[in-house]
């Protein structure tokens, strides 16, 4: 069904006649047009920085244009799918431009994926080529096996990475960009709804979902994300929020855009944010409430005494208000956005009031928290009623489904038509999340009616824990809901009855099971027995054990 349909005859105007889309007056939407610019305007600048690395703009751009180069001598083409499991190293960020300039979709894996995962998103994309740093060795070195067609992989060996590495493929990145002619010419996209990327969410089923993102979107949502976090020139924005994640929220390719600075970070640790925030002078950085809470608990010894503000967004679960209190202490202006992997990211935010300001930190983290209001290139937002389209009621407690509409809405999902269907049917993305709307506009989530657990910022599919779970011989029923955690937001809670004829087991024998048989990040963090409470018809009910895992967690 297409939701589009004629609302005029504006192909009968006086101002039609004649007046052709020709390339002097319309091209497609890309933000691979963000590099060359910047290469043009300052090529002395320094764009990346990776520990005693530097890349000027122009270096920049010369490594992209080798990327795609190399790509295609080593056989990949348009509409090609190219993954790459790394970090946010600068191999990661050139991909998210080298890819597509060779017509390639780019498939940046979640690095906390185990083997079974990486291979499903390697076999469900097609990938052609994987780029890999050699850190990830041992699940990359499990997931290959599984992958059901030829790939090329590609050894990424940074020099800041330290412990156990090994290569897998031929040839190394840096041999693997010597091939590229950085002067052959590179490919803009013919239409801008062509795919620039594809993502992999958990969704609420255990096969993750392919999400693809098109140039037009990307292009759009870093202007976006640029306007409201107010990038510019000056901007020295540091990688702690993951490139495989919505893109980076497209500051892969705002940053660029604005002309600032990019600062690559391996991983996430206080240690090492803390120094770099007073070495290169950071001035933006984004990151799941628990990267907040790292740096509030991190040793004193490490945190520079800031003399200017650090603009930090974080999205997800609201961080309470003694986090943003503490965060402003140390220099930190926290902001609220709210998004997801279909909407490019951050699609919301939380525009702070003038009003606002003089209020108590707990009364003002409380407006803080609510996720907001709709960026400037999302065409509509709303609150309403799922079966109807309905909008609700803005009194703040009347409960419906955010819904998303626009150019930053995603194409849909790979070869998943019936999920593509329903989750944008009625003209509007439903996202699943339940929240009300404010007297003033702004929205507030209140619930997720699809028993998604976010933990530290990744999207953990309850039925698939669930899934695992039912394997071991010991559990004969059971339902994993979100626990209330301060470190992750919240963590997965297993709620298991047992198998009679069964051994018993404990609490750290299931756990020490899961840890096993999936990856460690969706592992269960609590296991309570006993039995689970149930409809008439048999089904469980989840409301009353999130009540209980609330309730148990105080």
């Amino acid at each position: 069904m297409n939701d589009l349909s004629p609302t005029s005859t504006v192909g009968d105007s006086v101002y039609e006649s004649g007046l052709d889309k020709r390339r002097a007056n319309f091209m497609p939407l890309t933000p691979l047009s963000f590099l060359p610019r910047a290469a043009h305007i300052l090529p002395d600048k320094p764009a990346v920085v990776h520990g005693p690395l530097r890349y000027t703009y122009a270096q920049f751009y010369e490594r992209c244009r080798r990327q795609a180069s190399a790509l295609k001598k080593h056989g990949i083409r348009a509409g090609d799918t190219v993954s790459i499991m790394a970090p946010n190293i600068p191999a990661m960020l050139e991909s998210f431009y080298g890819t597509p300039m060779a017509g390639a979709v780019l498939n940046a894996l979640n690095i906390r994926l185990d083997a079974a995962g990486i291979a499903f998103c390697l076999n469900h994309g097609g990938a052609k080529l994987l780029f890999t740093d050699t850190e990830f060795y041992p699940v990359i070195e499990k997931a290959l096996p599984l992958v059901d067609h030829d790939i090329i992989v590609i050894d990424i060996d940074d020099p800041v990475a330290t412990g156990d590495r090994k290569r897998l493929g031929k040839i190394e990145y840096e041999a693997f960009l010597a091939e590229g002619d950085p002067d052959e010419d590179w490919r803009l996209p013919e239409d801008e709804w062509e795919a620039i990327n594809l993502l992999y969410t958990s969704g609420t089923t255990g096969d993750p979902k392919g999400v693809v993102y098109h140039h037009r979107g990307a292009y759009l949502n870093s202007f976006g994300n640029a306007l409201f976090f107010g990038l510019n020139q000056d901007s020295r924005y540091l990688w702690t929020l993951p490139m495989f994640h919505c893109s980076g929220w497209c500051f892969t390719w705002a940053v660029t855009a604005q002309l600032g600075t990019h600062v690559c970070l391996r991983k996430v640790d206080p240690a090492l944010i803390f120094p770099l925030i007073a070495e290169h002078r950071v001035t933006h950085m984004c990151g799941a409430p628990i990267v907040l809470n790292a740096l509030v608990h991190a040793p004193d010894d490490i945190k520079p005494k800031l003399d200017y503000w650090v603009k930090i967004a974080t999205g997800g679960a609201a961080p309470p208000s003694i986090v943003i209190e503490r965060m402003e202490a140390m220099g930190f202006e926290v902001t609220h956005l709210y998004g997801s992997t279909e909407v490019y990211g951050p699609a919301v935010g939380c525009v702070v009031k003038d009003e606002w300001q003089g209020l108590p930190v707990t009364e003002r983290a409380g407006y803080m928290a609510r996720q907001g209001v709709q960026f400037a290139c999302l065409e509509g937002l709303m609150v309403a009623n799922p079966e109807t389209l309905e909008p609700v009621t803005r009194d703040g407690k009347t409960i419906g489904e955010v819904m998303m509409r626009g150019n930053i809405v995603m194409k849909g999902y790979l070869k998943n038509p019936a999920a593509t269907e329903r989750t944008l049917s009625g003209g509007w993305y439903h996202s699943g999340d339940l929240a009300v709307c404010h007297p003033d506009g702004y929205i507030e989530i209140k619930d997720r009616s699809k028993d998604i657990i976010i933990s530290g910022g990744e999207n953990i599919s309850s039925l698939e824990v669930e899934e695992t779970l039912y394997k071991h011989p010991s559990i004969m029923e059971c339902a994993v809901v979100a626990w209330p955690d301060q470190k992750w937001g919240e963590v997965p809670c297993a709620f298991v009855t047992l198998n009679p004829s069964a051994p018993d087991v404990t609490e750290d024998e299931i756990i020490a099971w899961s840890k096993e048989n999936m990856a460690r990040y969706k592992v269960p963090k609590k296991v309570v027995f006993g039995p689970l409470p149930k409809t008439s018809t048999g089904k469980i009910q989840k409301f009353v054990l999130r009540s209980q895992a609330k309730d148990d967690a105080r």
